[in-house]
């Protein structure tokens, strides 16, 4: 979220599930509960006042940050305010029990806070994941890369299916897809495919896929019915903005070569394929899926961008993976994190030791279900490292 991971910590609250059998102790929970509510709504309205003011506008980056951190202080303060709400009516509805003398009034009180006391763990319950630190890279598009692994060309045919997959995905999810770079299997597939996704989330939501991705059925080469096992490896980056480094044009080589892919003469007699290589660190990328030698330009220095910021990124990755089984494979991309078996129709996450029996839909692109209960997993893994 947007507020400094080391900040977090000045909104911890106790627990008020665990003090709600002592009167005193309730009361002291609610409290302290409101008492953090009102600093962070003082934080709120600060920060509302900042991204209106020219100065912080005109640094971009900043502003950025401000922005997503007003994002992320709205929620909060509305769930604050709905507890608060909970609250005031559990206070109102005794004291119309002290003072009224109306049975019809005392039961209409009772109801109030009996809705009340139930409704408050709840809005307990969201107010701590909305305090717990997420992912800041949650929010920006991927870059995905797929690479055929250990297999040969059953290998590549996999690697293909696995973008098949997170084609169709992308589609359910409204996210759009523009492949950068391909080389294609010799039977079918790819040996490497890279694509950039845009939309709502998308890093916070494909993160999980990165990791060795392992198949086993009979390929379409074998002539004796042998079950095979192949691999493909899936790397999920977080698109990085142009204020997010600082990348200086003397540090990169560009050449242009003639696009080896599809589309056309046009395409394959024109030098309009970009390769950029990082001096510093080596990096290099490649662009050929447009005509136009500026579109590869661009796309490539976005790809450049994500792939020198994700070395950053992996400081961070590395450090929580040891913490977190539901992100090993973001931390050690050759950790095999999913096998998905055709004879059996069988799909296994090797992380939560789930098993799902629909095969057919899942590589058809219907992996929400698998999404979902890795974020339950890393969600109760995040509180419990908080400690909230």
């Amino acid at each position: 979220m947007g507020i400094p991971a080391q900040e977090w910590f000045k909104y911890e609250i106790p627990s008020y599930v665990g003090m709600r059998k002592k009167k005193k102790g309730k009361k002291m929970a609610q409290y302290a509960l409101l008492e953090k509510y009102e600093s962070i709504k003082h934080r709120f309205e600060e920060v509302e006042q900042l991204i209106t003011d020219p100065e912080i506008i005109s640094d971009m980056k900043r502003y950025v940050k401000l922005n997503q951190e007003y994002k992320n202080l709205e929620k909060l303060v509305i769930v604050f305010r709905e507890f608060k709400n909970l609250v005031d009516n559990i206070d109102s509805g005794k004291e119309m029990l002290a003072e009224e003398t109306d049975e019809e009034l005392r039961e209409m009180a009772r109801e109030e806070i009996e809705m009340s006391e139930k409704l408050i763990p709840k809005k307990e319950r969201e107010i701590k994941m909305l305090l717990v630190p997420a992912d800041p890279e949650d929010s920006k598009n991927a870059i995905l890369e797929i690479r055929a692994g250990t297999g040969g060309d059953e290998a590549s045919i996999f690697a293909g299916d696995l973008f098949r997959m997170y084609s169709k995905f992308c589609e359910t999810k409204g996210w759009r897809m523009d492949v950068t770079n391909v080389n294609e299997g010799t039977s079918g597939g790819y040996k490497e495919i890279v694509a950039n996704i845009k939309g709502e989330n998308v890093y916070g939501v494909m993160k999980y896929e990165s990791g060795v991705h392992r198949v086993q059925r009979v390929p379409q080469t074998e002539t004796q019915g042998r079950v095979h096992t192949s691999a493909a490896t899936v790397a999920v980056l977080p698109e990085a903005e142009e204020f997010d480094i600082d990348l200086k044009e003397s540090d990169i080589r560009k050449d242009t070569y003639c696009s080896s892919g599809p589309g056309g003469q046009s395409v394959n007699t024109t030098y309009s394929a970009i390769r950029l290589t990082h001096v510093p660190t080596g990096i290099v990328v490649t662009c050929q899926d447009q005509k136009s030698q500026l579109k590869n330009l661009a796309k490539a220095m976005i790809e450049l961008r994500s792939r020198i910021y994700a070395l950053e990124h992996q400081k961070y990755l590395d450090e929580i993976s040891s913490k977190r089984k539901t992100m090993v494979s973001t931390g050690d991309r050759s950790a095999k994190i999913r096998t998905y078996n055709w004879p059996q129709g069988r799909v296994t996450d090797h992380r939560i030791n789930l098993t799902m029996y629909n095969l057919q839909a899942i590589i058809n692109g219907d992996i929400e279900e698998i999404i979902e209960k890795l974020m339950i997993e890393e969600n109760a893994e995040r509180l419990k490292e908080a400690e909230i």
